[in-house]
Order: C-alpha cells, then structure tokens, then sequence
C-alpha cells in the first residue's frame, strides 16, 4: 500500500490522511469571466450617469457628441426656474415627512410583531408588508379613493400620508429581521441594573438597532424621492421633482434636467458618505 501522511508527519502504511482537502481554486478563465461580467455591469450601471454629468456642463443644448464647450449656465438656469425649485423643495419636504411618518408607524409595530403574542398576530403581520408588495399604481388608486370618500383635499399633506405608509413596510420588514437576532439579555442586564424601560431602549437597544434605522432612512428617502406613480394619484396641484420632470421630458430631454440629475446624484453621494461616517465612528467609552 502507498504511503499516507498523517497530521505528525509520521507515514504510516495503509492509513487515510485526516487533513482537509484544499478546495481548488477557480481556473483563470473563470475568473477572467467573473471579471469581465462584474465591469460589464458596472459600467451599465454608472454610464448613462456619468454621460448626464457630462452633458450637464455641455454648451451646447442639445445631447449629443461632439461637446462643445463647457459651461455652468444649465445649472444657473435650474437653479433660478422657480418651478422646478418649487418641485424640489416639496420632493425633500416628503422625503423627509415620509421617513419620519414611516419611522413613527414602522418601529412600533415591528417591536409589536416581535416581542408580544395576540389574536391575530400573523395576519397584522401580512397586512403590514402589504404595501411595499402592491405595485405603487394600484396603492395610489387605493389612496385616491380613500382620500376622496372622506373628503381630503389632495396636496402635499396627502403625497406625505401615501409615502409615509408605502414606505412605513420597509422599516418594519427591516427592524423585524434584525430584532430577530437581538440578544435580550442584554435589556434585561440593564434593567437589573435599575434603568427604566425608556433608558433601556436610549442606551442600550436603539445603539444595537440603529444601523438598520440608518439603512431604512436612506432606502426611504431615495425611494421616496424619485416615487412617481404613486404620486400622480394623490398630488392634487402640487408638484414634486419627478412629476416636474415627467411633464418637461414631453418635450425632450432638456440641459437642465441634465443639471440637475447631476445635483441629486451627487447629494446622493453625500448622503452615503455622511452614512459611512456616522457608522464606521466607535462609540465613545463612559
């Protein structure tokens, strides 16, 4: 029989070795492939915004190749269309109001879901991550009629309520998986210690949960901000930006919408920045 060696080094005849196997490593062609297929996708992804950037700073007005120049004026014209300024500032305001609204609803309930039992617990649960599974066109007709049979003058208070409770599912879909693996003991070592419950969830439970509230913010307020069809229904007379962008674009794609795409990219870019820092910074030591 071969010789086989063991974990000492000894080889003895006969004998299997108790060593793992090595898993073999991917050929280069499969890697090539992998590689090739992630830049593809990327570039998918990240092309069509970086041409908008470009096209923002282009003189010319219309978008095409060559460019012509470089120049700020689309961003000047944007940013002094008291319109689209308008649209702007309401699409922020509901962002905001929505995160709030749906942070306000979403925590409650996902703690409610998690740590008690009551009648009819799992179909309170269905119901709310309803809304994040109907298409927003069906929940914006869904609203209109709501609205509409009690008499609610259609506004911006109205695009607040129906994005607070599309996106009021995303916090409590997220929360609830996290306080899944929630350690408890650590509230009840607190409350040992002579903290009240208000304490309690201050200093120790928001601090373990608060990186999932951060990601549900940022989810709500992206989504809420570009949010058109569910808006179409329960606007009235008042314009987002998207809704704003959605009647210019009749008319072709304009300079300044290319203006400012640009800005909201690279707020966006702030905000995932600023995110970043907040949780990579460690808790300071009392």
């Amino acid at each position: 029989m071969a010789l086989v060696s063991t974990m000492t080094g000894v080889s003895v005849p006969g004998a299997r070795s108790i060593l793992p196997e090595r898993r073999k490593k991917p050929t280069s062609a499969t890697t090539s492939f992998v590689m090739i297929l992630a830049c593809c996708s990327l570039v998918f992804l990240y092309l069509p915004l970086i041409v908008l950037m470009v096209f923002s700073f282009n003189t010319n007005d219309l978008t095409v190749f060559p460019l012509t120049g470089f120049t700020f004026s689309w961003y000047e014209k944007a940013f002094q269309n008291a319109f689209m300024m308008e649209a702007l500032f309401n699409s922020i305001v509901v962002a905001f109001a929505a995160v709030i609204i749906a942070n306000a609803v979403g925590i409650p309930t996902a703690f409610a879901l998690m740590r008690w039992d009551f009648p009819g617990k799992v179909a309170l649960q269905r119901i709310v991550l309803m809304p994040i599974s109907l298409p927003a066109l069906t929940l914006g007709i869904c609203l209109l009629n709501y609205f509409t049979f009690w008499g609610v003058s259609l506004g911006l208070h109205t695009i607040m309520i129906g994005h607070g409770t599309l996106m009021s599912s995303i916090v409590v879909a997220n929360l609830f998986a996290r306080l899944t693996y929630f350690d408890r003991r650590i509230e009840e070592a607190s409350a040992d210690l002579g903290a009240t419950p208000l304490e309690t969830f201050w200093y120790v439970t928001l601090p373990n949960i608060r990186t999932t509230l951060i990601g549900s913010c940022m989810i709500i307020l992206i989504v809420s901000f570009d949010e058109l069809a569910l808006t179409y229904f329960i606007n009235g007379n008042t314009n987002t930006l998207p809704m704003y962008i959605w009647s210019m674009m009749r008319q072709g794609i304009t300079p300044e919408i290319n203006a400012i795409g640009s800005c909201v990219i690279f707020a966006s870019m702030l905000i995932v920045g600023v995110s970043i820092y907040i949780l990579s910074r460690k808790p300071e030591i009392r």
